[in-house]
């Protein structure tokens, strides 16, 4: 089953995911794709470490996430990514312009064929006005591609709100 997560900042998307591989009672992989590049981006990560039960699988992967899933999948567990936006961000920024495409379509290709049950977290880019800069607008725009492709490939779709899940495609909570 895949399961997509999305919400703004601090809406409680990151909390629901961990909460239902939890209930899932299944081993479970965390996959963070975030990177430390200053000291508040580090006080999140380690904000976010303390919120997962130490019993979970880290891995820590920023740009090859599709090959990392493929690496780990297996039967009977959980894989929880958190998050795709910073992972968006991590491939637009790299040197290889061409790797954002390439990641995305290796993404969208292996998720259908996996055997872990998949949560993927992201940020809903698309609820403001229109960015003024160019990589901002490259990131939202690609970022709302990437969001409409995995809904469809997702069995569940889930929209947070102030803590609140809003279930757009798939069983209830």
């Amino acid at each position: 089953m895949i399961q997509l997560i999305l919400g703004g900042a601090r809406s409680g998307k990151s909390r629901l995911a961990e909460q239902t591989a939890i209930l899932s009672t299944l081993p479970v992989t965390y996959i963070a794709t975030a990177q430390a590049w200053d000291d508040e981006m580090q006080e999140r990560i380690t904000h976010h470490q303390a919120q997962r039960p130490a019993t979970w699988n880290l891995v820590e992967e920023p740009l090859y996430l599709a090959d990392c899933l493929k690496k780990i999948d297996q039967p009977e567990q959980v894989i929880l990514v958190d998050c795709l936006t910073l992972w968006m961000s991590n491939v637009l920024m790299h040197d290889n312009a061409q790797l954002q495409q390439d990641e995305c379509k290796k993404l969208l290709d292996i998720l259908p064929h996996l055997q872990s049950d998949i949560l993927l977290v992201s940020n809903e880019t698309g609820l403001g006005v229109v960015p003024m800069g160019q990589i901002s607008r490259k990131f939202v725009d690609e970022s709302g591609r990437l969001h409409q492709q995995l809904g469809q490939i997702s069995d569940k779709v889930i929209f947070c709100v102030a803590g609140f899940p809003m279930i757009l495609k798939g069983d209830k909570v």
